[in-house]
């Protein structure tokens, strides 16, 4: 019965790809032809093609479940001594069941896509259809020619090999389904960009359709990786959250692109420029989450994020990728005359400027990491020599090219479009000026002298500073206008302009971000000494004391803990227990760091190795503000929200060009 519903999965799965075949011919036969049974065809299939991966999906999550060994990709990655939350979350804690993830979340959002465009945009229709069915079609055949997890062996194990321990966290449960959800988000940009190059539509168009996904994926693959950065920060403990790991690069380069994207789609949608820098955004982000894709899976690149080293899939991968970026930006330059804008960039004192640097700077930033991580495979692919670029890299060229964007986050909402008198911006940033000065003042003051740290500082305060003059100006302003209470008026003006403070308070979460960043990354300070039960140490006022070495078993590990007690003047504060594991079935050691958080920072513990004195080494970090970096992602979370609230569908008017479908309604 298991093995049959296993088996029922994989068909469906199967009956998906070639459904997939049908959906992109009726789609594109639907154009040609002219017939609208053949689109509604076609949409239908993106309908069915949920269902089938969907069922496809809660069956390898039931062969997790009930620990049926038969599966192969169960028995790689389950036990029986896993408990039932890391069951149903293992199906994507490896190679093929990832893909499955990236699979399942890719017909959702074709289907949902589908849904609600059909009728206001029917004849972009057909080509985003066919666009999506194409990617899917992608997709499916990587998965049942290439990695199939559906694969049963026999006889079947009496026991799995058990999930990786470092996966057996929470982090699991969140981290991978958010970040991909940001991933397969920007694949519903993409289809509309190229069914507007197709039909030759350089408009507003498609720019505004699309805003509202580009935020969604946005707003996902931001949570994503920070999540990441939080699963690392306490569950690998070194300490810190970001390691420039080619794998988080990778997730990195589509968020710089997709930054760039967001603010650029506003100059396109008010004033009709770059149009052709647009597209270009979202072909290239959509490719950036495809390499992304490629180098977790190929095994191309050594990080404790990479699942499989297999030259064939890579290939395949490779292979994928360059007939999307030929279709992509073969496109763009077949149509290049006709996405001239028809304005142009009128001052250098307008927001328009201001995104355009913000973009160049982006751009810019998001090459330099590609280089960063691809240089080191480019020298060992042509001599042979193993080589690795490092922190030291990243740190010395992306961190003052993000500096210079965070300073332009302050600035750019706060300038009008077309124009600005230099005199009166300088006026209106008075405040943020003064603020800005006065932490670098009082940065000084306690005695940092490093240039990139006070010019991070310098930005940080400007940006905060702005943004908060920038909300405070507006709900005054309306408060004068219309006599109402304070609060009144700011509520008023949030849910009014929802989306302009939505972004507000977005560039205030990445200035929170941007202060945890820095005090955290240029304040840590770390020690690692060795203790006896009894020997104590300071860490940033705070005395820490061990207690003893404790064993702290639990399911599928053996451990050992550290007791340590810790106060500050006197005061007892709390009790804390970092831990060493070793998990049996993967015989694979791990550390579980212990926390103490608070607003000023964290008090981090990680146990080390014990001693024959009866005694254990403890490498203890203190870091400042490393908390404003998670509420930062909250703050964003929420103005992201707040914005895409205010995303309305608009229905096109209904008049039938000549050009129309017949018996659908016109764009």
């Amino acid at each position: 019965m298991v093995d049959s519903l296993i088996k029922l999965g994989q068909l469906a799965v199967c009956l998906a790809l070639v459904l997939s075949v049908y959906a992109v011919v009726q789609a594109v036969l639907s154009v040609t032809g002219r017939a609208p049974a053949r689109l509604r065809a076609a949409r239908n299939v993106l309908y069915a093609n949920v269902a089938l991966v969907s069922f496809g999906c809660v069956m390898l999550i039931w062969s997790f479940a009930t620990l049926d060994f038969s599966v192969a990709y169960v028995a790689q990655n389950g036990s029986s001594q896993l408990p039932m939350i890391y069951r149903l979350t293992a199906m994507w804690g490896a190679h093929e069941g990832s893909l499955m993830l990236w699979l399942w979340y890719l017909t959702i959002l074709s289907a949902v896509a589908a849904w609600l465009h059909f009728r206001d945009h029917p004849l972009s229709m057909p080509w985003v259809i066919a666009t999506l069915a194409t990617v899917q079609l992608g997709f499916l055949a990587f998965i049942v020619f290439l990695s199939n997890p559906f694969l049963t062996m026999t006889p079947p194990l009496s026991e799995g090999q058990d999930l990786n321990p470092l996966l057996q966290d929470p982090g699991l449960v969140f981290h991978p389904p958010v970040l991909y959800l940001g991933y397969v988000g920007f694949a519903v940009p993409f289809a509309f960009a190229l069914a507007s190059l197709i039909r030759t539509q350089a408009g507003t168009e498609w720019v505004r359709v699309v805003r509202g996904w580009t935020l969604f994926a946005w707003t996902m693959l931001t949570s994503g990786i920070l999540m990441g950065g939080f699963w690392a920060y306490y569950e690998l403990g070194w300490g810190g959250y970001w390691g420039w790991d080619p794998v988080e690069n990778a997730s990195l380069m589509p968020w710089l692109t997709g930054t760039a994207l967001l603010h650029s789609m506003m100059a396109q949608d008010k004033r009709g420029l770059f149009r052709t820098w647009n597209v270009f955004l979202v072909v290239t982000t959509f490719l950036l989450t495809l390499i992304g894709t490629f180098l977790v899976r190929s095994g191309v690149l050594t990080s404790v994020h990479a699942f499989a080293v297999d030259p064939g899939r890579g290939a395949y991968m490779l292979g994928f990728l360059t007939m999307v970026m030929l279709v992509g930006y073969g496109l763009i330059i077949l149509r290049a005359e006709r996405l001239s804008a028809d304005t142009l960039v009128e001052s250098a004192w307008s927001r328009e400027s201001a995104i355009l640097a913000n973009n160049v700077l982006l751009l810019v930033a998001a090459a330099t990491v590609f280089v960063g991580m691809l240089y080191p495979l480019f020298v060992e692919a042509v001599s042979g020599e193993r080589l690795s670029v490092g922190a030291p890299y990243f740190n010395k060229v992306v961190v003052p090219l993000m500096l210079a964007v965070v300073f332009l986050l302050g600035i750019g909402p706060s300038i009008p479009w077309r124009r600005m008198n230099p005199r009166r911006l300088a006026i209106g940033f008075r405040v943020p000026v003064l603020a800005a000065v006065l932490a670098l003042v009082v940065t000084l003051a306690f005695g940092v002298h490093n240039a990139l740290t006070a010019v991070a500082i310098l930005a940080v305060s400007f940006a905060a500073a702005a943004t908060l003059v920038d909300v405070v100006t507006g709900v005054v302003a309306r408060q004068r206008t219309t006599c109402e209470p304070l609060w009144l008026a700011a509520a008023r003006a949030f849910a009014i302009g929802r989306r302009r403070y939505g972004g507000l308070i977005v560039h205030f979460g990445i200035a929170l971000i941007g202060a945890g960043i820095i005090a955290s990354g240029l304040f840590q300070t770390a020690v690692t000494v060795s203790l006896k039960p009894g020997d104590s140490f300071e860490l940033a006022g705070n005395v820490v004391t061990l207690r003893g070495v404790e064993d702290a078993n639990g399911p599928g590990y053996s451990g050992r803990a550290a007791a340590l007690s810790v106060s500050k003047d006197g005061v007892p504060l709390t009790e804390m227990r970092p831990e060493k594991r070793f998990y049996r079935v993967r015989s694979m050691a791990t550390t579980e760091i212990a926390i103490r958080s608070s607003l000023a920072g964290d008090l981090y513990m990680v146990a080390g190795d014990e001693t024959a004195e009866g005694g254990i080494v403890i490498r203890g970090y203190w870091n400042p503000l490393v908390n404003w970096i998670w509420t930062g992602w909250l703050v964003v979370a929420f103005g992201a929200l707040l914005s895409l609230s205010s995303a309305r569908r608009k229905r096109a008017p209904r008049a039938v060009p000549a050009t129309g479908i017949e018996g659908v309604p016109a764009e």
